[in-house]
């Protein structure tokens, strides 16, 4: 059933005047032009506009452009209006979203706490008393609290998966550069990308597919390579920490971790590896020369004027003397961790961590803001430095009754395998079927001993091959049981045909070549047309090897034949 789009803006600012949590915004769009721009989705959809976000409200972080409505960076000084929406902006709104308004950030994107903002800390979403995690924290609790249904953050040294922890929701990080950054005032470049807020993984998914792939205006923007894998298997491996990589958990958090682990374990392998390298890396955005960034982003506002935090201030003004040969020095310690990291997963399809270590307190952070900042990115800050993919998820409440706070893990995979980690992810919390981001890929039908359950099957799972449904043919092919080993079918077109089973699944194109090459007479890769119509890549046989074969069209399909000779 169609949502209509002004519909969900009059209950969103229904739902922010109840909430009584004015520290969540910086600006919020005034409700006429909110609902305008409803009206807008809506007439568009009655008109037959394909507009899947349509009935989605959204809230974007104070660092991302949105047209007419003030970017502060969480420094009201710095407030400038810009005239063009950021490139992620505008394909979610394009998609029938509508913007509610411009949410509440640690300063200059320099924190995952939450409280470092003139315009107040945002508080927890289920306790208040806790911190929400930053910096994208405005973003995070609007969806928590169920203000808006999306919420924009941006993530350089987990801004989009710390807030999702601590407020119990589902973040999306995304490759770098699989998303444009045109728009976004950069933290720490070229550490930074955009990330996805929702409270379900399917939405969350949906915005960041919609948002990604070039726009012809970031020079930052990457290509997936040919050979990608475009799911994770049906039981994944798994990798986790050994005992001495979680000695920051907090006991309420570790016992959190177990039932996390356990719960792994009944949908994946899980294997245990030393997470110390990455664990070093991660000290190297802060306590190494690469933290310049950050004084490259916002060097130019710290110098003096009113409403400057000043832990950011701090730290951003310790980054102006970081010498030339210490940067080099670190993207080089860098480049070495980054492939000890992939070394690491090596056998496995993922890493899951903990998202943070535990879940402090207003209180917490005022007395230790540096400590308590970096205590919470220890499983975080490494990510982006090595190039790494991650979607985090909840994980369960702390304490009795969830009276400590909110606790979340992480699923951390190569660069561009973030389909294998929404896979992973997705069944960790119950999701089926796993929602899809978006990977390019050929569609390619299968009959008979690719089908699963079927013998060759793992050549299509191994390749990272997505199942995609079952289908049938026009009703213009035959099917013929071949003399081969292992037994296999032929299919080939006929003019007194019939429709054939079988199944659909998208492979990367390199995948596919890689099956083309190995392909054994008289097997066939080629055109096939489907009962809708389509026509897709699909496997046959040449008319030579129909001598002596057995013609079983009237079975319907592979299984059918199969199950008849029982």
């Amino acid at each position: 059933m169609t949502v209509s789009a002004r519909r969900s803006v009059r209950r969103a600012y229904e739902a922010i005047e109840r909430s009584g949590r004015p520290e969540v915004w910086t600006t919020l769009r005034t409700r006429d032009e909110a609902e305008a721009a409803a009206d807008l989705v809506d007439e568009a959809g009655e008109a037959g506009a394909n507009l899947p976000l349509r009935g989605l409200t959204l809230a974007v972080k104070d660092n991302i452009d949105v047209a007419g409505l003030p970017t502060t960076l969480g420094l009201p000084a710095a407030a400038r209006v810009p005239s063009a929406d950021a490139t992620a902006v505008a394909r979610l709104t394009a998609a029938g979203a509508v913007v509610v308004g411009k949410t509440n950030m640690d300063q200059f994107a320099t924190g995952l706490v939450g409280t470092r903002s003139p315009y107040g800390a945002v508080r927890g979403s289920r306790l208040p008393t806790l911190v929400s995690g930053g910096s994208s924290s405005g973003s995070a609790v609007a969806v928590a609290l169920g203000l808006v249904d999306i919420a924009l953050g941006t993530d350089t040294a987990g801004s989009g998966r710390v807030p999702a922890a601590l407020n119990a929701i589902i973040g999306v990080k995304p490759t770098l550069g699989t998303i444009p950054t045109t728009g976004m005032a950069p933290a720490c470049w070229p550490y930074d990308t955009i990330t996805a807020f929702a409270r379900d993984i399917e939405t969350a998914v949906a915005a960041t597919a919609l948002m990604r792939g070039p726009d012809g205006i970031d020079p930052g923007v990457r290509e997936a390579p040919a050979g990608l894998r475009l799911a994770a298997p049906p039981r994944p491996a798994v990798a986790i920490p050994a005992a001495a990589g979680l000695e920051s958990l907090t006991p309420d958090a570790h016992r959190a971790w177990d039932a996390s682990v356990e719960r792994l374990s009944r949908l994946a392998e899980v294997t245990v590896v030393d997470i110390q390298p990455l664990l070093d890396a991660a000290r190297l955005l802060y306590g190494g020369a690469i933290v310049a960034g950050r004084y490259t982003a916002a060097g130019g506002y710290v110098e003096g004027g009113a409403g400057l935090d000043p832990t950011v201030t701090g730290i951003i003004r310790s980054a102006r003397d970081v010498a030339g040969w210490e940067y080099v020095r670190d993207r080089q310690e860098l480049d070495r961790v980054k492939a000890a990291a992939l070394q690491l997963l090596r056998g496995a399809d993922a890493l899951m961590l903990p998202t943070a270590p535990g879940h402090p307190s207003l209180e917490d952070v005022a007395a230790e803001p540096v400590a308590a900042n970096s205590w919470l990115g220890t499983f975080t800050n490494f990510v982006n430095l090595l190039d790494l993919s991650a979607v985090a998820v909840p994980a369960g409440q702390l304490g009795p009754d969830g009276a400590s706070g909110d606790f979340g893990v992480s699923f951390v995979g190569r660069p561009f395998e973030d389909q294998v980690v929404v896979d992973i992810a997705s069944a960790f919390v119950g999701a089926r079927p796993s929602p899809e981001i978006g990977d390019p890929g050929l569609e390619l039908a299968v009959f008979g001993a690719h089908l699963r359950g079927q013998p060759l099957n793992g050549q299509l799972v191994d390749a990272g091959a997505r199942f995609l449904g079952e289908i049938r043919t026009a009703p213009e092919y035959r099917l013929f049981a071949l003399a081969t080993d292992p037994p296999k079918p032929g299919l080939v077109p006929a003019r007194d045909g019939a429709s054939i089973s079988g199944e659909l699944w998208r492979i990367s194109t390199a995948a596919l070549g890689t099956l083309l090459g190995a392909l054994p007479a008289p097997m066939t890769l080629g055109p096939t047309r489907l009962s809708d119509g389509r026509s897709v890549v699909g496997f046959g046989c040449t008319a030579d090897a129909l001598t002596g074969a057995h013609d079983i069209t009237a079975t319907g399909g592979w299984r059918d034949y199969l199950a008849s000779l029982v």
